[in-house]
């Protein structure tokens, strides 16, 4: 990428997961030298999301989440809430989540699944803040939900459902965020399909790293990193027959548009 085209935003960085423990540093300087300028960190539980929120704070064009994913919900403390409040106030935080539901590893009980769920919606709206969704094999569920709590300002993150799935996140007013599966010849498919009605002023790039690695990568790394955005970035061309420059500014802006940011180049 030269210097007239605008960097990249990774709108989907799991920083602290083990398989990047020690190397977080390293991993940021890599991403800035592909030409990844932002970074969007993301919260699965609140200790993580203060991990993000810290980092934040000594890295420019760096932003977090702060929440818990459904994996998580049946493990949080009593004063979550509070917690989570309280981290939504500081600098650098600027959506709420990852949350949503997981009705495919059912890691957590479905019912406190939603509870939390639901809390976390709540704290959305009460303080203005998009959502950052998770979901799998809940759709109808966590649509409903949604609706019924008037949601639309988020982003359904790594979202690898069909047009349908995507037309009902859109007419809420959603984001789509889009990964390394539209890569995958085997699984991605309907994803691909699903593309050519998304519009550019709704996509999100995220790496989801160092989940999902593209398969079209050759040789293919150990990991997924923010690094390697730009060959995601890449398949979303070849679908909707755009250059990268236009997909760089459009979801730099889209995500200065969602989360509130300046200083995002568009």
């Amino acid at each position: 990428m030269d210097s007239a085209t605008p960097g990249w935003f990774d709108c989907g960085v799991n920083l602290f997961s083990a398989q990047f423990a020690g190397a977080e540093q390293q991993v940021w300087l890599r991403a800035q030298q592909a030409g990844v300028s932002n970074m969007l960190l993301i919260g699965s539980d609140i200790t993580e999301s203060l991990l993000n929120q810290q980092f934040c704070t000594s890295h420019q064009g760096c932003y977090t989440t702060a929440g818990v994913h459904p994996h998580q919900a049946g493990k949080v403390a009593a004063d979550w809430l509070a917690r989570l409040t309280q981290l939504l106030t500081l600098p650098a935080v600027v959506a709420v989540g990852e949350c949503g539901l997981d009705f495919n590893r059912d890691f957590s009980p479905r019912p406190i699944q939603q509870q939390v769920f639901a809390s976390q919606l709540q704290l959305a709206k009460q303080l203005q803040k998009p959502v950052y969704l998770h979901e799998r094999d809940a759709f109808s569920t966590q649509l409903a939900m949604l609706t019924e709590q008037q949601i639309n300002q988020g982003v359904a993150h790594c979202f690898t459902g069909d047009s349908r799935e995507l037309r009902a996140y859109l007419d809420l007013g959603l984001y789509i965020g889009i990964t390394g599966w539209v890569c995958d010849e085997r699984r991605g498919q309907s994803l691909q399909q699903a593309i050519q009605y998304l519009p550019l002023d709704r996509i999100l790039l995220e790496t989801d790293a160092p989940y999902l690695l593209p398969r079209t990568l050759k040789p293919r790394p150990k990991h997924n990193e923010p690094a390697l955005l730009p060959a995601i970035a890449a398949e979303v061309c070849r679908l909707k027959n755009i250059d990268s420059q236009l997909l760089a500014a459009t979801c730099a802006a889209n995500a200065r548009q969602l989360f509130g940011l300046s200083g995002v180049a568009a």
